[in-house]
């Protein structure tokens, strides 16, 4: 089999300084949507690293440590849920992008981001890649920082909510996190937005 070192490109501009660009949470109903910024070096590689969906948690939990190291810089930010509720959620992850490029501690000169929507940030020129996670290391390596990072803050909700089982679906709407919001109603950590066609959804009990 090739290995995924050959599959992911190291970059699209071999001399622009470029930041990779993905979010984590978007579908969700609960929690905050999570964005994260990495800019890698030209030589970095790693046999494993893929979009984070591809990967399992203990490769997800493996990778984060090591891109933070070799990263020449990182940046993880959040778009609360009443940030969600407000701006909706396109708004939403493209304004946590935004936060986690702001708080990189190198500029970049360029931006990759995952999919094919972006509002430009700082006058740094973007390019967006659907299914850039699956593409480049840098979008990759955010998509894990990203997805590492709120599996883990779900994790702590999960603690004070623990009839939503958010230690295992995240958040996401699966068929028991459904089933109990219809139990139990939302809480105060759900999408208000994303509720009403979920309380639509008719669960036989």
């Amino acid at each position: 089999m090739q290995s995924l070192l050959f599959m992911l490109k190291k970059f699209y501009n071999p001399i622009l300084t470029e930041a990779g660009c993905d979010e984590a949470g978007r579908g969700c109903l609960a929690g905050p949507v999570v964005a994260a910024a990495v800019i890698l070096p030209k030589d970095f590689h790693s046999r494993i690293l893929n979009d984070s969906k591809k990967l399992s948690e203990k490769q997800r939990t493996d990778l984060a440590p090591l891109i933070k190291e070799k990263a020449l810089s990182w940046a993880i930010a959040e778009a609360s849920r009443e940030e969600i509720d407000n701006i909706n959620i396109l708004n939403a992850s493209l304004l946590a992008m935004h936060r986690a490029v702001s708080r990189l501690k190198i500029q970049p000169g360029h931006l990759l981001i995952d999919g094919n929507r972006f509002k430009k940030h700082k006058d740094i020129p973007h390019t967006c890649i659907v299914k850039g996670d699956a593409t480049y290391m840098c979008i990759a390596a955010a998509s894990v920082l990203a997805k590492t990072y709120r599996d883990e803050l779900m994790l702590g909700l999960h603690k004070a909510n623990p009839h939503y089982s958010w230690d295992r679906n995240k958040g996401y709407a699966t068929k028991e996190h459904i089933e109990a919001i219809h139990r139990h109603g939302p809480c105060s950590n759900h999408r208000k937005t994303f509720m009403p066609s979920v309380m639509q959804v008719k669960i036989v009990f």
